[in-house]
């Protein structure tokens, strides 16, 4: 049973598209400018295409991926008691699942065009650069969709603690922020594109 296991993993992160289930991308909560869910899914045109391919990948390789490894399974005998095939079978419904989770996300995707945000107030895309209270320590983080968020390289969820805390605030004002490790303080320095 556990090599059955390892197999069906090693076939989720064997695929092109390791990086994309890592990441979480099917998060599917769509935030408007202010922060609420109103089914939209606002993406830059960057991570529109980056999708795009992803769902092409899947739809392609992974398709066929899918279909050569249960072939294979389907090799080792008896399919009533072939649990490699079981396990393939199983691997390519959570394929076809994602596949249709993602399409359903493009489905709802809008474009924003970064340009034409205002800088008056934070809103999603917006760079914000932020300054802890506490330790002075400054931060600069961009505000995306889920879709989007990437901690590494700055970019948080709106949807986040510290992303619907800044939304909605101007260049001047200091914030409290409620995060599972307690309150958090910062002041909000710049806003910008």
């Amino acid at each position: 049973m556990i090599a059955i296991i390892h197999w069906m993993v090693a076939i989720a992160f064997e695929s092109p598209f390791r990086d994309i289930l890592l990441r979480g991308f099917f998060s599917l909560q769509g935030v408007g400018m202010d922060g609420h869910n109103n089914g939209k899914v606002y993406l830059t045109r960057e991570k529109l295409a980056e999708l795009e391919h992803v769902l092409h990948e899947m739809k392609t390789n992974g398709r066929a991926d899918m279909a050569a490894k249960i072939a294979e399974a389907r090799g080792y005998g008896d399919l009533s008691e072939n649990a490699e095939y079981d396990a393939a079978k199983e691997a390519q419904q959570h394929l076809e699942l994602r596949i249709a989770k993602l399409e359903e996300t493009l489905s709802r995707a809008q474009i924003i065009d970064m340009s034409s945000l205002p800088t008056d107030k934070i809103y999603i895309l917006s760079l914000v650069k932020i300054q802890d209270q506490r330790t002075k320590q400054t931060i600069e983080y961009r505000l995306v969709a889920p879709e989007e968020a990437d901690f590494e390289q700055n970019k948080i969820s709106v949807t986040s603690p510290i992303g619907k805390g800044l939304l909605g605030k101007k260049q001047g004002d200091v914030v409290q922020i409620k995060v599972p490790a307690g309150t958090l303080e910062y002041k909000i320095i710049e806003i910008g594109r």
